[in-house]
């Protein structure tokens, strides 16, 4: 079903006064310090205000003892954040800007939360303008996307509270929207005649975005290597890639060189990011090689691929409020079945076209489409964008057991690409009755294994049964229900936001 132009960039405005609707509310109602390390954010902005410089990590800033108790007492009044300081090795620019907040409102808990949330609403008109660049005949998808960024339970919380991550985050995007836009000054990928290349982003504009989400945060590091990538497959002859990547990875270093030097003269020999001194005082914090010996390989595998999975989604305050399991039982199909078509996508672009006019884009802004030769290439850049904060992810884990689904957040943007197009494969009228038979099938077989030998969730067992019914039904519908049967994913997460918080948090941690 076409989607008119208006309603489709419309949309993106619908996206972000709900994600501020229900950014508000958790930034709001969620009880004070009852996020991931909120209180060691806010030491830190309230040292530079207070001291007027940047603070150094020392032994003590991490009393894990006394942590453990202040969060087990649902940081009472009585009980001081004062001692929580372990976040004081990070780079300046977020506790910079945070600074100035602090001042105007005199230390305000909540408005400090609420810059995180502004922050994270322009994380959302990047994404919007990331995945138009790269896809300029699929405003759907890039709707699909930044809705996704905008309603996953755990993000919105995330940006709801005292981190440095919503400015990362949006430094990095605003990096990676520079490089597509680099990639694409001098290759068309839409129809041509479309009128739709965006203007292209200099060597000069990237480098300073890069430098500044440096001093960010380390996670966006992997800017530089996705910064070289881009500039080896941009179209162009090698004395403009040369000059290019001076501009671009000179400027960004100038940018994070006064950061290095200070920590080379505060911590010494080569800990210039300070991960040397965090490692040293963080007495205390569960260490991967002590869990691999207590529990195995396997056991240790299943903690780190549940925990990672259940903590992607929603397990909040400081890990310790877990959703209903049925809950998660839902958000494992709704998974699958995205998974299921990201499977379908890959095979049928694997094969010679056979409709022409997905080879061309499609008109009616529908994300089923053959992406062009350079559309690829844009999909791979953002594929390693994932891939590398994945193994960021893992490398972290080698070290200490930090099984929180969170620290993929810094590559939400390709996630909710992945999970747009596998969803609109699976909701595709041609796909109704393909994957409602794999669903009834599936539930059927997991039925009469439970009759056999056992092991499986009633619960688990209907919801299958029940998406292959509604795949089913869906084929059956008018196509005048097609727009709003693509956006009930979306309207659900957007729920489920609301569930989570006056249904889990609040209760749970009042």
């Amino acid at each position: 079903m076409a989607q008119p132009p208006r309603f489709t960039s419309k949309l993106l405005w619908f996206i972000l006064a709900g994600y501020l609707l229900a950014g508000v509310c958790y930034a709001c109602f969620t009880p004070a310090w009852q996020a991931p390390d909120e209180p060691a954010h806010y030491n830190y902005v309230r040292y530079l205000v207070e001291k007027g410089c940047l603070p150094v990590l020392q032994m003590g800033d991490y009393p894990y003892d006394y942590l453990e108790a202040i969060k087990a007492k649902r940081f009472p009044a009585e009980m001081s954040i004062d001692p929580l300081r372990y976040e004081f090795h990070q780079p300046p620019l977020y506790y910079l800007l945070a600074s100035l907040v602090y001042r105007l409102t005199s230390g305000s808990l909540l408005a400090l939360r609420l810059l995180s949330l502004l922050l994270g609403g322009g994380l959302l008109l990047v994404a919007w303008a990331l995945v138009r660049a790269a896809f300029p005949q699929q405003p759907v998808l890039a709707a699909g996307t930044t809705a996704f960024v905008a309603f996953l339970p755990m993000h919105l919380a995330m940006t709801s509270a005292v981190n440095n991550d919503a400015l990362a985050e949006l430094l990095l995007a605003s990096s990676l929207l520079g490089l597509v836009r680099y990639v694409r000054a001098s290759v068309e990928v839409g129809p041509v005649g479309a009128g739709l290349r965006p203007a292209p982003t200099g060597p000069t504009g990237l480098g300073l975005l890069i430098g500044l989400a440096l001093v960010t945060k380390i996670t966006a590091f992997i800017a530089l290597p996705l910064a070289l990538v881009a500039i080896l497959i941009a179209p162009r002859s090698r004395g403009e890639r040369t000059r290019d990547g001076v501009l671009i990875f000179g400027l960004a270093g100038l940018l994070l060189l006064p950061w290095l030097a200070r920590n080379h003269l505060t911590y010494g020999g080569i800990d210039l990011l300070g991960l040397g001194r965090h490692g040293q005082i963080v007495v205390g914090q569960p260490r991967t090689a002590e869990w691999l010996a207590q529990m195995g390989w396997m056991g240790l595998l299943q903690a780190f691929t549940q925990t990672t999975f259940q903590s992607f989604w929603g397990q909040f305050g400081w890990m310790g409020i877990l959703l209903d399991s049925r809950l998660y039982l839902l958000l494992k199909l709704l998974s699958g079945l995205v998974i299921l078509g990201d499977l379908l996508f890959a095979l049928r672009n694997l094969g010679p076209a056979r409709h022409p006019v997905l080879e061309q884009g499609n008109p009616e802004g529908c994300p089923l489409f053959r992406p062009t030769r350079p559309q690829w290439r844009l999909l791979g850049l953002l594929s390693i964008w994932l891939v590398l904060t994945f193994f960021s992810y893992l490398w972290w884990n080698l070290q200490f057991v930090q099984h929180q689904g969170r620290y993929l957040f810094s590559a939400l943007i390709p996630l909710g690409l992945i999970f747009g197009m596998g969803l609109a494969e699976v909701l595709a009228r041609a796909r109704a009755w393909l994957v409602g038979g794999l669903c009834l099938s599936g539930g059927l077989l997991l039925a009469v294994k439970g009759l056999l030998v056992g092991g499986c969730d009633k619960w688990f067992i209907a919801f299958v049964a029940g998406a292959g019914m509604a795949c089913v039904a869906r084929g059956l519908l008018p196509r005048a229900w097609d727009r709003l049967i693509n956006g009930l994913p979306y309207l659900g997460l957007f729920a489920l936001d609301f569930v989570c918080l006056f249904g889990f948090i609040v209760p749970g941690l009042s």
